[in-house]
């Protein structure tokens, strides 16, 4: 029999989840309690503040769903989503960098041809993303699914809104031959992360801003290529330097140019002013 003291309780435990029947899940669990323990012994965790923990881990995932994942946001207000981003995508120099998935990304957003309007005709300032997909060589890439998302003029996403239930400011295009993109859709504006929830609640305690600079999340998937979770951020926006995720890089920030009515990126014309961000995504190989 092994007694159990504050002294052999950490290996015991570890030991135990070692024997897990794949190999990496065995070695990522017994570090993961020598790794947990050792946190418990340094801040001296008391009764009450684990209990503190446990009601928060339960509330997150109460008030997660498929359109709100409070677990991802978790992780990405800790750093922890782009610790893993940076140590799981290091890409070459001229390849455009990772960063966070974010907590409101969804499957089956709607296919739009080139030059689609993925803002359906909500409020806001027209703005046109366009540029070439290229391999680190500055060869087109042909065939690149980029699946867009963002929040709309007020800084909202659909999952935050009660009375929207379909895909909202959401869509699919598909370079062309060339290489080519261009999608349609609305300036975003900088918002606040959810704060009605349990990560909120927490980061309310601290001194920590709540805000994400405008940006547009991208998703881009080409055969032959690494996936690229990525977003454009406007240059000049407020919170670029305490993004609340973690997410800003230099590279990412782009200039959203204002254009006079006239001609646009896809071949029509706006008849009112617009914006244009320019911009040529380099993927990895895979």
């Amino acid at each position: 029999m092994h007694l159990v003291t504050e002294d052999t309780i950490t290996e015991l435990a570890a030991q135990r989840w070692a024997t897990a029947h794949d190999p990496r899940t065995g070695q990522v669990l017994a570090a993961l309690v020598r790794h947990l323990h050792a946190f418990a012994r340094e801040v001296r965790l008391t009764e009450p503040e684990w209990m503190a923990a446990m009601r928060w881990l339960t509330e997150t995932g109460q008030i997660s769903t498929a359109k709100r994942e409070e677990f991802i946001l978790a992780s990405d207000v800790l750093g922890l989503s782009m610790l893993v981003v940076q140590m799981n995508h290091a890409f070459d120099a001229k390849a455009t960098p990772a960063t966070v998935l974010g907590p409101f990304h969804i499957e089956g957003s709607p296919e739009k041809e080139f030059g689609g309007d993925m803002s359906d005709g909500l409020p806001g300032t027209p703005l046109y993303i366009d540029g070439v997909v290229r391999d680190l060589d500055g060869s087109p890439v042909a065939g690149a699914v980029l699946d867009v998302w963002q929040a709309d003029a007020e800084g909202a996403y659909e999952s935050q809104l009660p009375d929207v239930d379909e895909a909202r400011l959401r869509a699919k295009y598909t370079s062309r031959a060339d290489g080519s993109y261009c999608l349609r859709t609305i300036a975003p504006k900088g918002y606040s992360i959810p704060m009605d929830g349990p990560v909120g609640a927490l980061i309310r305690d601290t001194g920590i801003s709540h805000f994400r600079p405008a940006h547009v999340h991208f998703l881009i998937n080409a055969a032959g290529f690494e996936p690229l979770i990525t977003h454009l951020f406007q240059e000049g926006a407020e919170y670029l330097d305490s993004d609340v995720v973690f997410g800003t890089k230099r590279e990412l920030v782009v200039a959203f140019e204002p254009r006079d009515p006239g001609p646009t990126p896809d071949g029509g014309e706006s008849a009112q002013p617009w914006l244009e961000a320019r911009y040529d995504f380099v993927l990895q190989p895979a």
